[in-house]
This record gives structure tokens, sequence and C-alpha cells, in this order.
């Protein structure tokens, strides 16, 4: 194992070396932003899943893939002379100082609120204020504008969600919530009468699109809930598994198998 320490500058070396059109790598020579950009999104979800798994050495592994993202996609700036890590790195600073003018009062990275600290309820309010002052700075017409449509679905029916809440379009309390999945679960059953699996499909996303209103409401975050909720029944079939054999459970009836569920989520609630 190599002993030598690193640092970002080693890093950004290293990413122009492997661009490098005499000696670099041929996979790295043959990328563009849009090619490494479904690499980006699994390694920010692999950061995602060490969190969850409270695997630290495997997260600080996951975290330098994540960077690399980031050089990378600079790298390819720097070519083109667009912009360089050095600039993206700047820019990050320089806007994160002036969303956080309760800690950096004067506006300068030197600079020291003191003892005068906020609630972090004021501290969220400003932070949204200055956000709507950059969009509107942008040109944005519409609260919703710079909502990525490459978002996964659930993340960004969440983000329009939270949005559009802040312009007062939103569910008073979740029991109003409750009521609107009474209603979409009703137009499914409509839709499913109807026989078309085109407005079968729409009426599903509603409700799912709903669920994610409620668990909004009730004040979660619905990527970790569904994750969870992943999580809970990969450990429950996983433990069904490991009790009979994939054929046996292929053979067994409804019943059946409802009786091997509550077994193994009994035996995983006692261990937990």
């Amino acid at each position: 194992m190599s002993k030598n320490t690193y640092d970002i500058n080693d890093l950004i070396y290293l990413m122009q070396r492997l661009r490098d059109p005499e000696d670099g790598c041929p996979w790295d020579l043959d990328q563009s932003y849009k090619t490494i950009v479904p690499s980006t999104i699994e390694e920010a979800y692999e950061v995602a899943d060490a969190i969850e798994q409270g695997d630290i050495a495997s997260l600080r592994e996951e975290l330098g893939d994540l960077l690399f993202q980031t050089v990378f996609y600079s790298q390819l700036a720097a070519e083109e002379e667009k912009f360089t890590l050095s600039e993206v790195i700047s820019g990050l600073v320089e806007k994160l100082v002036r969303r956080h003018p309760h800690v950096f009062p004067d506006g300068t990275l030197q600079s020291r609120k003191g003892d005068n600290l906020e609630s972090s309820g004021a501290v969220l309010q400003q932070w949204e204020e200055i956000k709507s002052d950059e969009r509107a700075d942008k040109g944005h017409t519409s609260v919703l504008d710079d909502v990525p449509r490459a978002f996964p679905a659930l993340l960004r029916a969440q983000k329009l969600q939270k949005r559009a809440a802040r312009t007062g379009f939103d569910w008073d309390n979740p029991v109003q919530v409750f009521d609107k999945l009474e209603e979409e679960i009703e137009e499914i059953k409509q839709a499913v009468v109807s026989g078309s699996k085109e407005h079968t499909e729409e009426e599903l996303g509603d409700l799912l699109f709903t669920c994610v209103n409620l668990v909004r409401k009730m004040g979660h975050d619905s990527e970790t809930a569904l994750r969870r909720a992943n999580l809970k029944f990969e450990q429950r079939f996983r433990y069904m598994e490991s009790e009979t054999s994939s054929e046996k459970l292929k053979s067994m009836n409804s019943e059946e198998l409802e009786d091997q569920w509550q077994k193994a989520k009994q035996a995983l609630e006692k261990e937990g």
C-alpha cells in the first residue's frame, strides 16, 4: 500500500495526465460532459448508500469518487477554455459567503458575526430569500424554473411541491392530503374499470405525487423514506430466502407466502 499523501493539486495533475492527448487514458479521452453524467449520478447515490449503511470507510472512498467527477468536468471545461477547477471553487466560496450573511456579515470570508447568532428558522428564511433574488437575477420568471428535469422523479416531485408551497400553494395540514389520497385511489379504480391503460397510468402518477405531498407535509424526505422502505423489504425478503429455498417460495400460495413474510417481519423486529 502506498504511503504517499496526495492533495488536490495532485488530483488535478492526475486528471490532466488522464486527458493528455499523447499518452493519456483512451477511455478518459473519449469522454464528454454528457457521457460521464450517469457516473456522477451513480457516485452520488453510492455516497448516500454509504451514509445509510453507516460505513465510514466506504464513505471516504465514495466522496473521493464524487470529487473526481467535479475534477473531470472542470478539466473538460479547462480544455475548452471555459472555466477551471479554481474558478469553480472560487465561485462556490463566493456564493456561500453571500448566502450566509449571518456568519459573514461584511460579505467577506474573514468577517465574523460574533455572539449575535440567529435561529435556524430565521437563517433558512434568509437563505430562501437570497436564492430567490439569485433566481431573479438569472431571469427566471417562475419559482419552478431551476428545478432540474434530470432529477429522479421522486426527488423532483418533492422539489416542485416545496417551491410551489413558498407561494402559498399548499395544503393547510396533512389531514387534507389524506382526503386527497382517498380521492386519487377512487379515480384509479374508475380508470381501471374504464379499461384505459393510459388513463390508469396517469391516475397512478397522481397518487404517487400525492404520497410525496403527504410525506413532505409530515416533515419527512420522500427519498429517504422510500430508501428505508426498500431496505426493510430487502432484509425481510432475504430472511425468507434464508429460511427456505427460492424454488420452494415459487411453489407457495399467497397465504403461505404471507405467513413466511410475517415470520420474517417478527424475527427481524426482535433482532432490531
